[in-house]
C-alpha cells in the first residue's frame, strides 16, 4: 500500500539526534538526500571506516565523524546502511547504543525484522529496501515496519527514506524478496537491456559507439517519459506501435510465448528465490 497524502518531506524541523551507521554507496545517497532537505549536520552522527571528502566536509559543518561510543544519550534515530556479512559485527554495538524510543531504520538486504529483533530486542525497526537511482534522487524504496513503530516513527522514517526517491509500505514483510527482484535488482535488468539493444544495432550494422549511444539514449529517454507521463506503460507501448510497422515487427518477437515476458518472470523468480536462501 501507498502513504496517501504525504506531504513534500523536509527535515528542517528535525531536533533530534540521528545515527548513521555506513556510508558507502546507499548511505551517502540518503545522507545527502537528508541534508539537501534541511536535517542539520550538526544532528547527525556517521560511523564510517573510510570516510569521504564529502562526509569530512559535513563534519566541518557540525557532522559528527567515527566518535568514541557509546555516548552519553541513545540517538533517536539510527540508520543501518551497512553491507549484510557485516551485521554481525554491527550488532552487538549498536545493542549499546539504541534506547527504548530509538528507531532504527534498515536497509541491509536479506536482513529480516526477525533477525534484527532479536539483535535489539523491544526496539522499533523498520526494514527497506532501497534501489541504486537513490543516487540521483530517483529510486523507490518498499518498507515494512515491525509492531513496535509508532504512527510518528513510521512518518519520520517515511520522510527519511523520501530523500532518495518514492516509497512505498507493504504490511507483509515476505513481499520483500520479490521487492527485491523486481526494483532492487531491476535496474540491472534495465542496464543489460542497453547492452543488449547496443550489440544488437552493431549486428544489424552499426557502428558501435554510435550503436552504444543509440542504445543508451533510448533507454534513459524511455524511462524518463514513462516517469513523467500519466500513460501506463502498455498504452505507452501501443502509442508507439504502427500497425505492419517496424515496432510491431519486433514486438511480435518480444511478445511471443518464449519471449521477453517469460524470460523476465524467470529473472525474477530466481532472483525472489536466491533471496529467500540468503534470508535464511
Amino acid at each position: 500500500m501507498t502513504d496517501a497524502g504525504v506531504a513534500e518531506p523536509s527535515l528542517r524541523d528535525f531536533s533530534g539526534t540521528l545515527l548513521l551507521v555506513g556510508a558507502g554507496k546507499m548511505g551517502s545517497a540518503m545522507l545527502e538526500g537528508w541534508v539537501a532537505l534541511g536535517l542539520d549536520p550538526a544532528r547527525l552522527t556517521v560511523l564510517e571506516p573510510q570516510p569521504s571528502g564529502e562526509l569530512a566536509a559535513l563534519a566541518a559543518r557540525g557532522l559528527r565523524l567515527n566518535p568514541v561510543l557509546p555516548a552519553p544519550e541513545a540517538p533517536d534515530v539510527i540508520v543501518i546502511a551497512v553491507k549484510p556479512q557485516t551485521a554481525p559485527e554491527v550488532a552487538p554495538i549498536l545493542r549499546q547504543i539504541t534506547g527504548p524510543l530509538t528507531l532504527v531504520v534498515s536497509i541491509m538486504a536479506g536482513r529480516t525484522l526477525q533477525f534484527l529483533a532479536r539483535a535489539l530486542p523491544d526496539r522499533a525497526i523498520v526494514r527497506a529496501m532501497p534501489n541504486t537511482p537513490a543516487a540521483i534522487g530517483r529510486g523507490i524504496t518498499v518498507a515494512v515496519a515491525n509492531g513496535n513503530v509508532s504512527a510518528d516513527q513510521r512518518a519520520f522514517a517515511h520522510r527519511l527514506l523520501a530523500a532518495t526517491g518514492a516509497v512505498e509500505w507493504v504490511d507483509d514483510e515476505g513481499l520483500l524478496d520479490a521487492v527485491t527482484a523486481v526494483s532492487g535488482s531491476g535496474p540491472a535488468y534495465v542496464f543489460l537491456l542497453a547492452e543488449s539493444l547496443a550489440r544488437a544495432g552493431v549486428a544489424a550494422g552499426l557502428p558501435e559507439g554510435l550503436a552504444a549511444r543509440l542504445a543508451r539514449t533510448t533507454v534513459a529517454g524511455a524511462g524518463e517519459l514513462l516517469h513523467r507521463s500519466e500513460l501506463d506503460a502498455a498504452l505507452l507501448r501501443q502509442n508507439v506501435t504502427s500497425q505492419g510497422g517496424t515496432t510491431a515487427a519486433a514486438l511480435a518477437v518480444l511478445m511471443a510465448d518464449d519471449g521477453l515476458e517469460p524470460l523476465l518472470k524467470r529473472a525474477v523468480a530466481a532472483a525472489t528465490h536466491r533471496g529467500r536462501e540468503l534470508a535464511g
